[in-house]
């Protein structure tokens, strides 16, 4: 062969390996835009049922199309504290499984060889053509998102075979057999090369692809993928253990829970298939096909998961000896350190996750400031000096946390979103933003009660009834307008309309009542204009908390 032919054969293999990840890239993108909101619901249900986080760790992999992404994310939301290692061992456990979906995929090129009618593809130029008219010519996100899937499932079966027509002009080179047989009769080496080649493309899916289609050209022995396809599984933990690099000991204890799984099976694996060669040397030296990887991929994690899955306990306090607990202060746990731990970039590995964190994380700072301005009133009431000093001091972290979500949103928003996640992005930024004026509002009422207790002054026994009874509807207003946006409930949205109308007409009520009195002479005129100045700020939360419920409004 020439060397024209064998460079263009070379260009060919990497076009269609960047084919076949490009599309396997898009395809995952897609499909986790059309999972949408219902990925944010998995959060929920991430609880002590080990058995749910497996399936979930499944589902989720299955959707993404990558293992290494979902205990990246698990890794994050470990560190951030929305799991504990107890559930996230689960959700790692079902990573392996929802891995071997890409596996099966890859495999359909071989289902249909009897037929070349059969072959995804043969269908492959259409699911691009038809995906490519649906983004272009399409304005509803359903349909773009669909477009996106069946491009990157087109290319990925075009990069395949790409890829498997370069390859075969050297099937019957004796590089391959000897290389093959090698790997073959050293379990070890077969497992370090699987590793390394996962590693440094940073996913088992792509690995186990490739190595299938090395297989589709019948030059792969049994012994050697079994081996190889264990070492992928090794190698798929090390984005995880990368990302954890830097981060807390739980991170890096979840990380480790991943790797110690996947070398335990392995290694329970390799030996087993060692014994079993050196009993039958004929099937161990025999072609293996790409949909018996398959078969053998989705065995392999099913047997491990359900062998390891009644010692998930010893495996978190496994994670504990490797890792040891620094000596040392211990971490801050200050609302803002707290915030800014939960605000874990290893999150935006799934923008719909990314998403529900950062409200979350809204959510959190309204329940903050809605304390700031019950301690702001009850400061005037009772002239409590700490509680003024507390505000102030609050005021500061509700300042710091605007900081941190309103650059933390600004990443969200370059990420691969829908339009409806891209208005919650653009109605949290909004969100972050009132919230942030009622915390003004609650240091406003610190100042006047300080005002207050440095001149003297307190309210009449009707002042201070009337300024209990709006305190309590402003509560109502803002607690409804937090458990909104918690809840997406439109009966909350509801409330807190009611309870702003009743603050304004209260409002203005007290304000008449409150002039005739200063008229009347029964309220002193110094402290009369801060009863005024504390009904407009409590007006003003109300006005907030109505366009905190306004957002909830447009998105539902």
């Amino acid at each position: 062969m020439s060397i024209t032919a064998n460079i263009s054969n070379i260009f060919g293999f990497l076009g269609g390996l960047g084919m076949f990840l490009y599309g396997m890239n898009i395809m995952a993108d897609g499909m986790q835009k059309t999972a949408g909101g219902k990925m944010s619901q998995f959060l929920g249900m991430l609880t002590n049922n080990r058995f749910m986080a497996v399936c979930l760790g499944a589902l989720i992999t299955a959707i993404i199309q990558s293992s290494g992404a979902t205990t990246v994310m698990v890794v994050g939301f470990v560190s951030a504290g929305i799991l504990n290692l107890t559930q996230a061992v689960g959700v790692i456990m079902g990573a392996n499984i929802g891995t071997t979906i890409t596996a099966w995929i890859v495999s359909l090129s071989q289902l249909g060889s009897a037929m070349e009618v059969m072959k995804p593809v043969f269908y492959a130029p259409l699911l691009i053509g038809i995906g490519a008219l649906m983004i272009l010519f399409t304005k509803k996100q359903k349909y773009h998102t669909i477009g996106e899937i069946l491009v990157g499932l087109g290319l990925l079966f075009m990069g395949l075979e790409l890829m498997s027509d370069s390859i075969s002009p050297y099937t019957d080179a004796p590089i391959f057999s000897k290389a093959f047989e090698v790997l073959g009769s050293n379990p070890f080496l077969g497992m370090i090369i699987g590793a390394l080649v996962t590693a440094l493309l940073q996913s088992s899916s792509a690995s186990v692809g490739i190595l299938q289609t090395l297989a589709l050209n019948g030059v792969v022995t049994t012994n050697a993928a079994i081996y190889i396809t264990l070492g992928q599984n090794i190698g798929s933990c090390v984005t995880a253990m990368i990302s954890s690099m830097g981060g807390s000991r739980t991170a890096k204890r979840a990380a480790v829970m991943h790797l110690s799984f996947n070398v335990i099976g392995s290694l329970l694996f390799g030996i087993l298939g060692f014994v079993l060669f050196m009993m039958y040397p004929a099937v161990a030296a025999r072609n293996i096909t790409a949909v018996e990887i398959s078969m053998f991929h989705t065995v392999f994690n099913l047997v491990n998961t359900t062998l390891l899955f009644p010692f998930a306990d010893q495996l978190v306090k496994l994670s504990g000896v490797l890792v040891k607990e620094k000596a040392g202060a211990p971490e801050e746990d200050t609302e803002e350190a707290v915030t800014l731990k939960h605000l874990d970039q290893r999150i935006f590995e799934s923008p719909a996750f990314a998403v529900e964190t950062a409200a979350l994380e809204v959510i959190h700072m309204g329940q903050i400031t809605m304390g700031n301005v019950k301690r702001g009133i009850d400061a005037i009431i009772t002239g409590n000096l700490e509680e003024i000093e507390e505000v102030y001091k609050v005021e500061q972290t509700i300042n710091r946390m605007e900081n941190m979500l309103t650059e933390y949103l600004i990443k969200i928003d370059n990420l691969s979103l829908t339009e409806q996640q891209k208005q919650v992005v653009n109605d949290l930024f909004y969100s972050v933003s009132d919230i942030e004026r009622v915390g003004d509002h609650a240091e406003n009422l610190a100042e006047s009660a300080e005002y207050l207790v440095k001149h003297n002054l307190s309210f009449s026994g009707t002042g201070a009834d009337d300024l209990r009874e709006i305190s309590d509807s402003v509560f109502k207003a803002f607690g409804y307008a937090i458990e909104a946006r918690r809840t997406c409930n439109m009966e909350a949205v509801r409330k807190v309309s009611q309870y702003e109308d009743e603050v304004d007409s209260l409002e203005e009520e007290m304000r008449e009542k409150h002039i005739e009195r200063l008229s009347s002479g029964e309220c002193v005129p110094s402290a009369g204009v801060v009863f005024l100045d504390v009904i407009s700020n409590l007006e003003r939360i109300s006005d907030h908390a109505y366009n905190l419920a306004g957002y909830i409004k447009n998105e539902l």
